[in-house]
């Protein structure tokens, strides 16, 4: 497969044809492009197609062609080739894991090895949803109470779906939509973040190499005001999944109601990490609860809709904890991602960077202690002054009326909270407009069923932080979204139920005298 990756030189990159309609790459029809920008310094690496509604629109005619009964037939494609197909692309990605997690890494500004793991776990997703799927029945047989009478409910798929993607974690946001939506037999268009797309580009590459019909799989790069706003209305789209900030996800949720669309949302998250003082009683036990509070915090800059950027600590041991924290935040060492050592890359642009900021701005007016972070790094060989670098920030002393507690910050910045009872962290942990991930962290067995089950999150960690398993759900409480990713609800969302009712003895149903 040629390389379509531009790379830094002493040229201008080139601009490319980064639509993809009906298996043809394309320019978009105004001609207008976008320069793509590596955080790590602020200068362009590539530039692609800046896509509008025409563009869109030719997007979605390719797949309801596809869908309605076009090139290759792909909803009516065995279930078993769906899957081999699947699975072939999760080979591809394990085969250009070097090249696509350098990709992913310039394009987000996250650590080579963190571009790395995204890429397995994007393979891991694409062999659960083959694996899934081809392990199905192929219906659910409902007892009618008649042997004349044949009732079965079987799965079909939704139709033209919209998928439209962060910059956080641009393939792995893909692949959870992706991949359930053509093992469900299902085409598609994806709009990524015009921030960040060369992944999702890169993606749509395999899809084609691995053997995909042209049409199933489209991909209009272009900003979510004209694209993802003519996806969420357009009338042939039968079903919307976005996965991003609040406000642009009620949008969505607007434009797409007239249309009676079926609807998946993946919100933001203010996301409590709950320490009880029993989880630091050793030296052992305190060393794990303060290096998983760091992983929470600060794994790619915050910038995670699970970051566990709520530190709930108990008050006995807050000063020990935070001072701890605050010590190793500022030793979190910071650069290009791309650089040997780099622990922490830049934030995704500068306009993010300001964002956070004005968190941090707003939190020591309103009377938060800095105890270590609150500025941007001095620049370094591994940290270009250009680069959209700040520093990790732990703030104490928070309370809930603080805006910083309250909202989604996305950056790197900790917010500390005390509690002195169990019934006080869990309504400090559960005093949030959102409900999507949190964690609580105990020696006491009993202690972390209670808490976890009176927690109202979608996900909740006990003595970990982050992980996830393609198996398992994954959605939110609140404002946190609605709909669910991964696992078998995952598929679900791509699919419609039909009942089959067979009369195997037709006869005359005589309500009628006449």
């Amino acid at each position: 497969m040629a390389d379509r990756t531009e790379h830094h030189t002493d040229q201008e990159p080139r601009a490319r044809g980064t639509l993809h309609i009906e298996g043809e790459w394309r320019h978009a029809v105004s001609g207008a492009t976008r320069e793509i920008l590596d955080p790590a310094d602020g200068r362009p690496f590539a530039v692609v197609a800046e896509g509008d509604e025409k563009d869109t629109d030719l997007a979605v005619a390719a797949a309801r062609r596809a869908f309605d009964g076009g090139r290759g037939d792909w909803p009516r494609t065995p279930v078993a080739e769906r899957a081999a197909l699947l699975r072939r692309v999760a080979g591809l990605l394990a085969r250009d894991r070097e090249r696509l997690g350098l990709l992913e890494s310039r394009d987000a500004g996250k650590t080579v090895e963190e571009g790395r793991v995204d890429i397995d776990c994007v393979a891991d997703a694409f062999r659960y949803f083959a694996d899934l799927v081809a392990a199905e029945a192929p219906g659910r047989v409902v007892d009618a109470g008649s042997p004349d009478i044949h009732s079965v409910v079987v799965h079909e798929p939704v139709g033209v779906c919209a998928l439209i993607t962060p910059w956080n974690y641009p393939l792995l946001q893909a692949s959870w939509k992706i991949a359930p939506a053509l093992a469900a037999g299902n085409t598609f268009v994806i709009k990524p973040s015009e921030i960040t797309p060369m992944t999702t580009v890169a993606l749509i590459e395999l899809l084609a190499e691995a053997g995909l019909p042209a049409g199933a799989a489209n991909i209009v790069t272009g900003p979510g005001h004209t694209v993802g706003a003519r996806l969420a209305e357009h009338p042939d789209v039968d079903l919307v999944s976005f996965t991003g900030g609040l406000v642009s996800g009620t949008k969505v949720a607007a434009a797409a109601a007239p249309g009676v669309k079926k609807v998946a949302l993946e919100l933001g998250g203010k996301n409590p990490n709950v320490v009880f003082a029993d989880a630091c009683a050793t030296d052992e036990a305190f060393d794990t609860a303060v290096d998983q509070a760091l992983n929470a915090a600060f794994m790619h800059s915050g910038q995670v809709c699970s970051a566990g950027g709520r530190l709930i600590i108990e008050e006995s041991v807050r000063e020990r904890f935070v001072s701890e924290l605050a010590r190793r935040a500022a030793r979190i060492r910071l650069g290009r991602g791309t650089e040997p050592g780099v622990e922490c890359g830049p934030l995704v642009s500068e306009q993010q960077r300001a964002r956070t900021e004005a968190f941090v701005a707003s939190a020591l007016a309103e009377g938060a202690v800095l105890r270590c972070g609150g500025k941007r790094p001095e620049p370094g060989e591994a940290r270009p002054a250009t680069g959209y670098f700040y520093e990790p920030t732990v703030l104490d002393e928070c309370h809930r009326d603080m805006k910083v507690v309250r909202e989604e910050v996305f950056g790197p910045v900790l917010t500390v909270e005390t509690f002195r009872t169990e019934d006080e962290a869990v309504a400090l942990a559960n005093d949030t407009e959102y409900g999507l991930a949190g964690a609580v962290w105990t020696a006491d067995a009993g202690r972390a069923r209670r808490v976890a089950g009176l927690l109202r999150h979608g996900t909740v960690w006990i003595n970990d932080f982050h992980p996830y398993l393609p198996q398992a759900e994954w959605g939110g409480f609140g404002k946190s979204g609605v709909g669910r990713e991964l696992g078998p609800a995952g598929l679900a969302e791509y699919r419609e139920a039909k009942h089959v009712y067979q009369n195997l003895a037709p006869r005359p149903v005589r309500w009628f005298s006449g």
